[in-house]
């Protein structure tokens, strides 16, 4: 090959030029390199090799390890984009494992997981984009692990968390964390043990955890042991070795066991094969970049975010706000900008007491929302981390329902209160209306069948945008299960889903409308619903109307119809059909004044 000139490495060198029809399948070309063809070029990088196979294709891998020299660790725009989705699609890849090897409807169909990569210390440093209720809270049960575990963790091990009070959320949500370590010396001595370079963690809403209702989302429980089964800390995996007799005890001795551990322990299971996923993505980007590049674009990409942070909170102004519940309790934010720190504190002082209901949250949902929130705010392509808190101090008063003591019951806290205090946050940042402040919650099963799942509902609408009909909002991002599989996995029949018109907010913009959702039962069931704004209406702003609230009820098979409070149980025969209406979003601005005859029409987007 005759040499030609490449810039590469800073400056220009003489490269061998391939043509691509002279070489033949098998030969290597290492780089620095060019080929070339028809219809394209390649270039061949330092470290690199191309080869053509038998098919014709051109495969180029890496030869090479790239020095710490080639790669400068100090922050560069375009290696920081790089890291920034090369930290994303670890979790990306631990979620498409998780969902293909998942057994659940709620985790397989209905997608209601997460994955997340932390560094040593547990702190956020990338997540997919799966649910933010889940992103913004694991971290606590990762630093739990750590400070409980420390220096005894040992390679092949992997832990579960669920326990509210101990780094989880609900007990629903089991958190399996797993430990990232470098290369180290092989004496299983804890003074030798292998450094850990990363944690990897899922979490998986399991449908079925015990408690004192199928679908383990009881409307009535009052301490944390009615929930289902606590893994407080629990060693799954030791040395490799899935502990399935340890666990599968675990599940079936709580005073209120799982009632569907076999399936269970396959969740439980996927969620490590992820977690695997993760450690190897983990090890081929430090294989690719060496420790100290990929080490110092961890704590890049949180400077990032923090800068990002502190931008927005530059532009923002103190705002405070008192957010009514439906059972009367208040959650009151008050948001004091520093403007010479470029911080902010969130200060959730003056919110109601502990609540004896199940809608306690734990401070890890507190902080979920907030980071929520904010990363809402930040326009910059950036992956959710822990560095968005750091302009951030959050205030929380012990005793009050976002701070509660144990036992209190807290199923209702992640999915309920979480979106509460969301609505409350934007509320006083002047941002957006209320979108429904309200996941629906709807579980229903017997000793066979159970399942969960959440129903979407009007989005609230903004300064130059309507909200969304049906959709998703803020602290969830599930799926609703495929109406086949729902139908083939569980005896109901789905009858109606349909957008349930004007059930949206009036206003310049339009909030987005609710949901109507009808569910007819094949045999006995219980029914148990978690489910807000059904007396007091989602938020308008800046003279916009509230959106309609919601409406649960069962209309019985005899034709009486049974009124569901926002939070109840019953119990359904065959032939009876739940009925679920979600509210409506807020409307953004005054509604338009009627047209008149003969006048202008200045802005057809109010209309």
């Amino acid at each position: 090959p005759r040499p030609v000139r490449l810039h590469t490495k800073g400056a220009w060198r003489d490269v061998p030029l391939h043509r691509r029809e002279d070489l033949p399948p098998g030969h290597p070309v290492t780089g620095p390199a060019v080929i070339t063809e028809a219809g394209a070029t390649t270039v061949v990088d330092d470290g690199w090799r191309a080869e053509a196979n038998d098919d014709g294709h051109l495969v180029m891998e890496r030869a090479a390890v790239t020095e710490s020299s080639d790669v400068d660790t100090q922050a560069d725009p375009v290696l920081l984009e790089v890291f920034n989705n090369l930290f994303m699609s670890i979790a990306e890849q631990m979620g498409a494992r998780l969902e293909s090897t998942a057994q659940s409807v709620n985790i397989k169909e209905r997608l209601d997981f997460s994955c997340a990569l932390f560094d040593p210390d547990g702190n956020l440093v990338a997540n997919a984009p799966h649910i933010p209720v889940h992103l913004g809270s694991m971290g606590t049960g990762v630093k739990e692990v750590i400070r409980r575990r420390g220096a005894a963790m040992r390679p092949g091990d992997t832990y579960a968390v669920n326990d509210p009070y101990h780094g989880g959320t609900h007990l629903p949500d089991v958190t399996v964390i797993t430990p990232v370590f470098g290369t180290g010396p092989e004496d299983d001595t804890e003074r030798d043990a292998p450094e850990v370079l990363f944690h990897v963690a899922s979490r998986g809403h399991h449908a079925e955890i015990g408690g004192i209702a199928p679908g383990s989302m009881p409307a009535h429980s009052r301490t944390i042991d009615e929930e289902g089964v606590l893994f407080d800390n629990w060693l799954l995996t030791e040395n490799g070795r899935f502990r399935e007799e340890e666990t599968l005890r675990l599940l079936t001795e709580a005073p209120h066991p799982s009632r569907n551990p076999s399936t269970n322990l396959a969740d439980l299971r996927a969620q490590i094969a992820a977690n695997h996923k993760g450690v190897e993505e983990v090890g081929r980007m430090i294989d690719t970049y060496g420790l100290d590049v990929v080490q110092a674009y961890m704590r890049h990409v949180q400077d990032n975010a923090e800068e990002a942070v502190r931008r927005v909170v530059d532009t923002l102004d103190d705002g405070e706000y008192a957010y009514e519940t439906d059972s009367g309790a208040v959650i009151r934010v008050r948001i004091r900008v520093d403007r010479a720190a470029r911080s902010a504190t969130i200060d959730f002082t003056g919110t109601s007491a502990q609540l004896p209901t199940n809608f306690n949250a734990p401070f890890s949902v507190v902080n979920a929302a907030v980071l929520y929130v904010f990363r809402t705010l930040v326009a910059d392509d950036i992956p959710l981390n822990d560095g968005c808190l750091r302009p951030l101090d959050i205030v929380v008063p012990p005793g009050c329902l976002l701070a509660p003591e144990p036992p209190a019951a807290v199923v209702a806290g992640n999915v309920e209160t979480s979106q509460a205090v969301t609505g409350a946050l934007y509320a006083a940042l002047g941002v957006q209306a209320e979108g429904s402040g309200t996941m629906n919650n709807v579980t229903f099963g017997n000793a066979r069948h159970q399942y969960y799942e959440t129903v979407a509902s009007g989005s609230g609408a903004g300064d130059g945008y309507p909200g969304a009909p049906v959709v998703q909002t803020h602290m969830t991002n599930s799926r609703l299960t495929d109406p086949e599989i729902l139908e083939w996995r569980l005896p109901v029949r789905l009858e109606e889903f349909a957008v349930r018109r004007g059930s949206g907010g009036a206003g310049r913009w339009r909030g987005g409308d609710g949901a109507v959702r009808r569910v007819r039962f094949l045999e006995r069931m219980t029914v148990s619903t978690l489910s807000q704004h059904r007396r007091v209406p989602p938020y308008g702003m800046a003279g916009g109307a509230p959106g309609a609230p919601g409406a649960n009820r069962i209309e019985r098979a005899d034709g009486s119809v049974t009124r569901l409070a926002g939070s109840d149980t019953t119990d359904v025969g065959a032939d009876d059909v739940l009925v679920v209406e979600t509210p409506g979003g807020g409307g953004y601005g005054p509604p338009p004044e009627p047209h008149q005859a003969g006048e202008e029409i200045d802005d057809l987007r109010a209309f």
